[in-house]
C-alpha cells in the first residue's frame, strides 16, 4: 500500500436539528441494549463467562493488568472520641503519592472481630475559605451510625471532593477529551482506592476481613457497583442513586447531569445492567428514590429486571433486592434505614428495630487528615499516568495495528461492508462546470452530503477530496454556497459577481480535468446540531457511552465517503487524493489504514499528539501519533 502525503507537525436542543441526532443515539443504544446480557440463557453460561466479563470492566477501567498493590503506608494523624465510638482520621496510599483520605469510625462496646462497611462518598463539598475538608465531611453521619449499629466503617474522600482536590470534570466542563485517547476515566481511580481500601480494612484487628459490605449514594453509589463488580471481597452490597440504563444517560439526556467519574471507557460496548450483574450471586440491594432526575426510575427498574433475571439463573434470586422511596435526589433516612437493615441481616446474621438516626457529630476542622498538602502527592494529576501510554518503542506492523485499532479503539464502527446508500438531491451548472449535491447515509441515522464540483464536458482524471472542519465549511458557504442551492448557503446573492479567486479555480477544474469534492464529517456544517457550546459538549460525550467518540465516527464517515466516489458518474476508478489539515488530517490519517491502494493523502499541520488532537477511545495506548504516521509511509 502506498500513500503520499505532505505533513507539517504543529506544537437544550433546538427543535430543528434534534430529530436526527436523537435517532443515530436511539439506533446505538438499541443495539447495545438488544446485545450484552440478552445473550445469556443458562446460569451456567454465566458463570462461564463472568470473569472474562469482569475483566473486560477493569480494562475499561484503566486497571488490567492490575496496578502493582503497593505499601499502603497508612498514618492516623488524629483520633475523636464520642460516647459510642471513636473515629480515626488517616491517610494511606493506594499507589505512591496517590493519597486517599479518610476516617475510620470504630465501635465501642463490641466483642471480637467486627463486620466492615466501606462507605464512598458522593459530591458533597465541603469548602471554608478555600479549604477542601472533603466530601467525608459531609457524609460524616453514615459513618457515625453504622459505628453506632456495631460496625467498623470508613468513609473515604473521592478525588475531586477530598482533601486533595482532583479531577472529575475532563470532558465535562475542561475540554480535556484525550481522556478518551488515553483510556482514562477517573472511575478507575475510584474503584481502585476503593479497592485498597479494603485492604486496609482487612489489615485492621478489629475487623472481620470475610464480612465486608460496600455501599454509597451517588457518585458513591456508582463506586460501589465499580467495586463490587470487580473485588469479590465485597461481600454485600447497596449502592444508592448510583446507576441507570444507556436509554436514559444517552436517549433521555440524563448524561448532562453527571461527571466523568460516573462512566468506564465504554470499549465493549456494555449496558449498565452487564455491571450490575457481575456481584451476582453475591447479595445486592438497588436503592432509588421515585423522583430523581439524573437516575430516572425507568431505567433502574430496567436495570433490576435484568439484573435479577442473571440472579434467577445462577439460582440467587433471594440475594437481590429493589429498595424505591419517595423523594427527588436527596440523601433520606428512607433510603438509609433499610440499607442498614440489609447489612444487617447479611452481614450480622440478625433483624433488629432500627431506632436512631444518622446524624452528624462533629464539624469538618475536627475530620480533617492534613495540615499541609504532601508535597509528593499525584492525585491532582492522576490524569496523566493512571493509564499508561504506549512505548514509542513498541513497534506493530501495519496490519497487527490495523485489527488491533478496530477491535479496542473502532469497536463502535458498524459491522457493515455494503456500500452507502446514496442519492444526487441536487444539480446545477455554472459555464463549464456543473455542481450536484450527493446525499449518503454513512450509517442507520446519519445522513451526510459530498458537495462536487467537476468539468461539465469531458472526462475526469482525478479526484481532490477535501475533508472540512467547522472553519472550512464556513468559508465554502461565503464562496460557493451560490452553486449548491440552500444545501450549503452562503451570504452572496446567485446573482451577484463570483470573485476572482472563485472564477479561477473553477477554471483550473476544467483545464486539469479535475473533480473537486467538499465532505464535512458528522458535526460539521448542515449536520451540526443547532445547540449552545455546553450542549454540544454533552451532545459529544453520548458518544463514548456508546462506545465510540465523535472524531472516530467521523474516520467511518470519511471511509464511507470514499466509498461513494466511484458510484458518481464520470468518477468512476479515477485516482483520489484526500486533503485534510488540522484535526481532520488525523481522522484522514486514520481512515488510511483501512483505504486501498487508490487513495492518495496530503495531510497538513497535524497536532503534535492524540494529547492536543481530536479522541478515539484507548488509541493512546497502543500507537503515538508521530509512529503511526511513519506506520503509513509518510514523511514530514
Amino acid at each position: 500500500m502506498h500513500f503520499v502525503a505532505v505533513l507539517v507537525l504543529a506544537g437544550s436542543v433546538s427543535a430543528q436539528n434534534r430529530g436526527p441526532a436523537d435517532e443515530y443515539f436511539k439506533i446505538e443504544t438499541e443495539k447495545i441494549a438488544n446485545t450484552g446480557l440478552n445473550g445469556i440463557k443458562s446460569g451456567e453460561q454465566w458463570t462461564k463467562n463472568a470473569p472474562e466479563y469482569r475483566r473486560q470492566l477493569r480494562e475499561m477501567l484503566g486497571l488490567d493488568p492490575w496496578p502493582e498493590h503497593t505499601p499502603l503506608n497508612p498514618v492516623i494523624t488524629g483520633t475523636l472520641d464520642h460516647e459510642e465510638f471513636t473515629v480515626e482520621n488517616l491517610h494511606f496510599q493506594s499507589m505512591p503519592g496517590l493519597y486517599v483520605t479518610g476516617n475510620l469510625y470504630l465501635p465501642k462496646n463490641v466483642s471480637g472481630k467486627s463486620p466492615a462497611i466501606l462507605y464512598a462518598c458522593g459530591h458533597g463539598q465541603v469548602v471554608k475559605d478555600g479549604v477542601s475538608y472533603g466530601n467525608k465531611t459531609h457524609y460524616q453521619h453514615h459513618g457515625a451510625w453504622f459505628a453506632r449499629h456495631g460496625y467498623v466503617c470508613l468513609v473515604i474522600d473521592t478525588i475531586q471532593l477530598g482533601e486533595i482536590q482532583g479531577m472529575h470534570h475532563g470532558t465535562y466542563r475542561h475540554g480535556q477529551w484525550w481522556w478518551n485517547s488515553r483510556g482514562y476515566t477517573p472511575a478507575g481511580v475510584e474503584a481502585w482506592n476503593s479497592i485498597r481500601a479494603i485492604d486496609y480494612l482487612q489489615s485492621r484487628p478489629e475487623v472481620d476481613g470475610e464480612r465486608i459490605g460496600m455501599t454509597g449514594r451517588s457518585g458513591g453509589g456508582v463506586y460501589t457497583w465499580w467495586t463490587a463488580a470487580i473485588d469479590e471481597r465485597v461481600k454485600v452490597a447497596a449502592p444508592v442513586a448510583g446507576i441507570t440504563d444507556l436509554q436514559n444517560y444517552v436517549v433521555d439526556g440524563a448524561v448532562e447531569g453527571h461527571c466523568d467519574c460516573m462512566f468506564m471507557v465504554n470499549t465493549y460496548r456494555w449496558d449498565y445492567d452487564q455491571i450490575a450483574a457481575l456481584v451476582a450471586p453475591r447479595p445486592l440491594l438497588i436503592c432509588n428514590t421515585d423522583k430523581d432526575t439524573i437516575f430516572p426510575l425507568d431505567g433502574v427498574i430496567r436495570v433490576y429486571n435484568e439484573t435479577r433475571r442473571i440472579y434467577s439463573l445462577v439460582e440467587a434470586e433471594p440475594n437481590i433486592g429493589l429498595l424505591i422511596t419517595e423523594g427527588p435526589h436527596a440523601d433520606t433516612q428512607d433510603l438509609q434505614v433499610p440499607v442498614l437493615r440489609w447489612f444487617d441481616r447479611l452481614l450480622m446474621e440478625k433483624e433488629r428495630p432500627i431506632v436512631i438516626a444518622a446524624e452528624k457529630f462533629f464539624e469538618p476542622e475536627q475530620l480533617k487528615v492534613f495540615d499541609q498538602i504532601p508535597g509528593d502527592e499525584i492525585v491532582t494529576t492522576i490524569q496523566q499516568s493512571f493509564v499508561p501510554a504506549k512505548s514509542s518503542d513498541e513497534k506493530l506492523g501495519k496490519e497487527q495495528l490495523k485489527d488491533l485499532l478496530r477491535e479496542k479503539v473502532f469497536a463502535g464502527w458498524p459491522a457493515t461492508k455494503t456500500d452507502p446508500l446514496f442519492k444526487t438531491v441536487f444539480t446545477s451548472r455554472a459555464g463549464d462546470v456543473s455542481f450536484q449535491v450527493i446525499e449518503f447515509e454513512s450509517q442507520p441515522g446519519v445522513n451526510l452530503k459530498l458537495f462536487v464540483a467537476q468539468p461539465a464536458a469531458g472526462r475526469v482524471d482525478k479526484i481532490n477530496m477535501y475533508v472540512v472542519d467547522e472553519t472550512d465549511w464556513q468559508s465554502a458557504k461565503e464562496q460557493y454556497g451560490r452553486f449548491f442551492g440552500g444545501h450549503l448557503a452562503g451570504a452572496a446573492s446567485p446573482t451577484s459577481e463570483v470573485s476572482e479567486e472563485v472564477r479561477s479555480e473553477l477554471d483550473q477544474l476544467v483545464e486539469t480535468r479535475t473533480a473537486a469534492i467538499m465532505f464535512a464529517p458528522r458535526g460539521i456544517g448542515s449536520s451540526r446540531p443547532e445547540m449552545s457550546d455546553q450542549q454540544f459538549t454533552h451532545w459529544r460525550r453520548r458518544f463514548m457511552l456508546l462506545g465510540q467518540t465523535l472524531d472516530g465516527m467521523r474516520v467511518w464517515d470519511i471511509l464511507r465517503a470514499v466509498q461513494v466516489l466511484p458510484n458518481i458518474r464520470g468518477l468512476d476508478r479515477k485516482p483520489i487524493q484526500i486533503h485534510a489539515h488540522g484535526d481532520m488530517a488525523v481522522n484522514a490519517l486514520l481512515a488510511s489504514l483501512y483505504t486501498d491502494d487508490l487513495i492518495k493523502f496530503e495531510l497538513n499541520e497535524l497536532p503534535a499528539s492524540f494529547m492536543e488532537g481530536p479522541d478515539y477511545l484507548n488509541i493512546m495506548k497502543y500507537v503515538a501519533l508521530r509512529d503511526l504516521v511513519v506506520s503509513q509511509n509518510l514523511t514530514e
